[in-house]
Parts: C-alpha cells; structure tokens; sequence
C-alpha cells in the first residue's frame, strides 16, 4: 500500500506562534548590541525560516546579536503560544501511525528546549536544527537529515512550513511541499515559492493526508 508514513514540521509559524516573543527578543539583541533607535523586526521577519546567523548576514548586523537573542527567547518561552488545533492535530496523526519530526531554523537545542517547555515533544521521533546540519534552509539537508532519523523515503513524506525556505527545502529533498497559511507572516511570498499544497489551518492538515490514503 502507499500513502504518507512522515510529516516535517517547521516549528515558528507553524507550531507554535512565535513572533511577539521573538520581536521582543530581538528588540533587546538589537539594544545590547546595536544600540539606540528601531530594531528592523519587519525585515528580520522577511527571512523567516533561515538560521539565525545567516539573517544576521543578510541583513549586516553583528552575529553578536545571537547571544542576547537567544538568551531572551529562551527566558520568554513559555510565554510562546501553541497554535491552536496543534496538539490535536499531533495526536492524530501519531495515532494514525505517521512518523513525526521537526526541522526548524532553530538550534537543535532551543528547538528541543521550547517543545519540551511547551509540552508537545513527546509526539516526535527527531527533532533537527539548523546547527546540526552542513546546510541549513532553504538547502534540502535538514529535511534529508530528519528523513534519514525517521527511516522513511522522500516519497512517503510532506514537509509543512510557513515560509519560502522550508518550501525550497522541501522541494530539494523530493518531498512533497506543504504550505502552512495559518502563522505566516507573508502569505504572498509563501505562495510565489510554489508548494505542493496549501492549507490555511492546522486540522485541514488531517483531511489532506486521510484522502490520499494514508498508510498507517
């Protein structure tokens, strides 16, 4: 039989809803570092999904921002919402027999860390970071990477992410691409980077993978 055995999560935007806290967090970096006047948040969030370092990059601001950064998400992570229908949605689809896993533009440690303080790390079998591979997104190395933990072929897997780089990572690694909606911060761009599949709330997640027969 075939059908769907894994699904790739992207973690901001589309587990949880990370950007109050994250504009936050970015606003002390900003200060510490930088020093007086606006954080550009808006343009920060313009490269969601990337590695932080690689942002900082782009943006030509001091990796020494990462620090504060981090620091700061991590004092405010339990203030980080779950999306709502998320925890049902991991259930079912555990219950189902699908493989689960995370592959975010995190650390694997923080990734590890938040999911743990927000209760919903038991339903993975791996959770991957943009540290512990060569590559991070939009390169198809995370995605691969998690597929190789999860013991599953590109074929049998989705990967759901909210931005351009998670569709891009997808799409490298022969995995079907599935558009998030319900976090992103924009759905234009999003959409331009051609998925596979749009969803626009967590539960249609469910209904997409039950008409293309799952297989247990």
């Amino acid at each position: 039989m075939t059908g769907i055995n894994a699904v790739i999560f992207d973690l901001d935007g589309v587990l949880v809803d990370s950007h109050e806290v994250m504009g936050k967090a970015f606003a002390v970096a900003y200060a510490e570092v930088v020093g007086q006047g606006p954080a550009p948040f808006e343009e920060y969030q313009r490269y969601q999904g990337l590695y932080f370092p690689e942002i900082m990059r782009r943006m030509g601001l001091p990796l020494e921002m990462e620090e504060p950064f981090v620091r700061e998400s991590s004092r405010l992570a339990e203030q980080i919402p779950v999306i709502d229908g998320v925890p049902d949605l991991l259930a079912a689809l555990c219950d189902n027999g699908l493989r689960l896993a995370v592959a975010t533009g995190k650390a694997g440690w923080r990734a590890r860390s938040l999911l743990t303080t927000l209760k919903l790390s038991d339903f993975f079998t791996a959770i991957v970071g943009s540290d512990e591979i060569a590559n991070p997104k939009p390169a198809p190395d995370i995605a691969l990477h998690a597929l190789a933990l999860l013991r599953i072929e590109p074929a049998a897997a989705v990967m759901v992410g909210d931005a351009p780089a998670d569709i891009r990572c997808a799409r490298g690694a022969g995995v079907t691409a599935i558009a998030a909606t319900w976090a992103t911060v924009d759905e234009d761009d999003l959409l331009d980077s051609d998925p596979h599949v749009v969803l626009h709330k967590p539960g249609m997640l469910l209904e997409w993978l039950s008409a293309q027969a799952v297989s247990p």
